[in-house]
C-alpha cells in the first residue's frame, strides 16, 4: 500500500513539474520562439534565441536571400528561423524624380533566430551552414562564441521589421538641420550661402533664410539643390 501511495504522488509531482516548465516556456521574453518537445532522452530542448551575424558590407540582403534558401535545401528549419536585414524606407528626389528607397538600419549585420542545442551552442550543421555561405563574417559574442541578443534589443529591433512591414509612405531623407549654414547649388539663387528655417520631409524642401540686398528673404529650396558649407 505504501509503495502505490509513493507512486502516485511521484506521478503527480512529476506533473506537475513538467507543467510548470511548460508555463514558463510559454511566458518566454519577446522574440523568443519556445518548444516544449520532449527529445529522445526526455530533455526539454531549448527555445530559440536571437544572434547577430556580420557580413560584408552591401551584401547584406543577398546573405539573408542565400541563408534563407540554404536552410530550406537542408531542411534546418528547426534550427534556424527567421532571418531579418533591418530597414527603413525613405524618399530621395534626384533630378526632379521622387522615389522610395530602402535604408538598412544596421549596415554590415544579418539578425538570425537560432536554437541553440542542450550546451547553449549552435547546432553543427547551422554551424557550417551559416560559415560556409559567401560573404559571412563573424557572429557578434565573446571569446569567439556567439552571445545571443538581450530580450530588450530583440524587442527593438523587431519593432522596426514590423514598422517597416506597415509603413506605407516614406519621408524624405534630409541631412539637415534648422540652423545649418548651407549653400545653393543651382537655380536662380546660385552660389547664395544661408541657414537653414525648417524642413518639410514629406515634400523635400528647405526653408532657407538669405540676405538679399541687405534683408533676410525666406527661400523654399529643394534639398538636393543645396549643400552645406
Amino acid at each position: 500500500m505504501l509503495l502505490i501511495l509513493f507512486l502516485i504522488c511521484s506521478s503527480q509531482t512529476y506533473w506537475v513539474f513538467n507543467l510548470k516548465i511548460k508555463i514558463k516556456y510559454q511566458k518566454c521574453g519577446f522574440g523568443l520562439k519556445a518548444n516544449t518537445n520532449l527529445t529522445e532522452d526526455n530533455k526539454l530542448k531549448v527555445f530559440m534565441r536571437w544572434y547577430v551575424l556580420r557580413v560584408a558590407s552591401n551584401r547584406e540582403e543577398q546573405v539573408r536571400e542565400t541563408l534563407v534558401r540554404k536552410v530550406t535545401l537542408e531542411n534546418l528549419q528547426s534550427d534556424i528561423g527567421r532571418i531579418v536585414v533591418p530597414v527603413e524606407q525613405v524618399k530621395r528626389i534626384r533630378g526632379g524624380k521622387q522615389k522610395v528607397q530602402k535604408r538598412k538600419l544596421y549596415p554590415g549585420y544579418v539578425f538570425m533566430e537560432i536554437e541553440p542545442d542542450a550546451n547553449r551552442k549552435i547546432s553543427e550543421k547551422a554551424w557550417f551552414l551559416i560559415k560556409e555561405t559567401m560573404g559571412v563574417g563573424d557572429f557578434v559574442g565573446t571569446e569567439g562564441l556567439p552571445v545571443p541578443m538581450s530580450d530588450t534589443d530583440v524587442a527593438k529591433m523587431l519593432s522596426e521589421v514590423e514598422k517597416v512591414s506597415e509603413q506605407t509612405a516614406a519621408n524624405i531623407k534630409v541631412d539637415f538641420a534648422k540652423g545649418d549654414v548651407v549653400k545653393i547649388r543651382e537655380g536662380a539663387f546660385e552660389n547664395f550661402e544661408g541657414a537653414v528655417d525648417s524642413i518639410d520631409t514629406e515634400r523635400g524642401v528647405v526653408r532657407v533664410i538669405v540676405t538679399i540686398f541687405g534683408r533676410s528673404t525666406p527661400l523654399d529650396i529643394e534639398y538636393w539643390q543645396i549643400e552645406k558649407v
